[in-house]
């Protein structure tokens, strides 16, 4: 049987790794990728199946609400990436999270009614529930309590994907996830970030003291669970997906820095972040137990291979890395 499916976002780096992982994994689907190429968006992500007969690109925003009607009416379901994620910039420039975020989810969740759409699958992040302290994980029951710009806007959208399917129905689906690693990450972003700069022999920016915690989850182990929740997972439900891995930022340098053959004089500390969460941590034993989901990456191999990735593709990277600080001196 032939599935369509519209991917938002699939230019970026979840996204992107998903569509790979569809088209690699189902030759019978379809996949419309709409993005809008912003700075993060980029398109040689996907050169490997550009001329796929499977695989259609349009350029454009989730907040056109004609485009993206064109686009609704070709398929049978969405998963939703496109987002504003990055939170520094969030504090910088609200604004724009605000709109894309919330503005254009509410556009494609208007559309998926208007066009009948089988399933609406939203991605949403582990910060919308704000900050844990040293004990306790975050769940499907956590409350919501966002603390960034981010995570607000991120927050409004999940409130939304539920508010359709209470009120409309809409079949939607949610998932919250940990931080991600891997290939085709935004050189922005801690692993890459820290990664590349250490390819170029330089320090690494760590904020305050290094003590907050994140839960770490390999991109590939993401878009298994978001595979099996689009086909398996209960409409109107909402799954929290982890790695199974938490570690403080300054583990994490550590780890990074042996890897490299570097010591602690490689660290540059620097202020900490306004409003910095301390720790995220999330209990998936609902995906485990309901759609048979567990992560398989061991967050050491997993590092190992996204340096080594990094490291053979300099040629992507760079131009990217370039491309991020000039975008920033623009704006400020």
């Amino acid at each position: 049987m032939s599935v369509k499916l519209l991917i938002t976002g699939g230019c970026g780096f979840i996204g992107s790794n998903f569509i790979l992982h569809m088209i690699n994994k189902y030759p019978n689907y379809q996949i419309i990728n709409l993005d809008k190429l912003t700075y993060a968006g980029n398109k040689a992500n996907l050169t490997s199946i550009e001329k796929n007969p499977q695989y259609e690109f349009v350029e454009g925003d989730i907040c056109d609400a004609k485009l993206v009607d064109e686009c609704m009416k070709k398929v049978d379901a969405v998963v939703h990436f496109a987002a504003e994620s990055h939170v520094d910039r969030s504090i910088l420039f609200a604004s724009e999270f605000v709109k894309t975020n919330v503005l254009g989810t509410q556009v494609l969740l208007d559309s998926a009614l208007r066009n009948g759409l089988k399933r609406f699958h939203h991605i949403s992040t582990d910060e919308v529930f704000g900050e844990l302290g040293k004990e306790g994980k975050f769940s499907e029951t956590t409350p919501y309590n966002p603390r960034s710009p981010y995570s607000a806007s991120k927050a409004g959208s999940d409130h939304l994907a539920r508010a359709y399917y209470s009120t409309f129905g809409l079949p939607i689906t949610i998932s919250n996830c940990s931080n991600n690693y891997g290939p085709y990450q935004f050189p922005e972003k801690l692993l890459p970030l820290f990664i590349t700069n250490l390819i170029d022999s330089k320090k690494v920016p760590v904020y305050g003291k290094g003590q907050n915690i994140r839960d770490w989850i390999h991109v590939l182990d993401h878009c298994e669970a978001i595979d099996l929740i689009l086909h398996k997972g209960k409409i109107g439900e909402t799954y929290c997906v982890g790695g199974n891995a938490e570690l403080t930022n300054m583990q994490i340098t550590k780890m990074i820095l042996d890897e490299f053959g570097f010591g602690e004089e490689m660290i540059n500390y620097v202020e900490d972040r306004k409003g910095h969460d301390f720790r995220y941590a999330i209990e998936f034993s609902k995906i485990h137990s309901e759609l048979n989901w567990s992560p398989k990456y061991n967050f050491k191999s997993g590092l190992k291979d996204t340096i080594k990735w990094y490291k053979e593709n300099e040629s992507w990277w760079r131009p990217l890395k370039e491309k991020v600080i000039t975008n920033v001196t623009q704006k400020k």
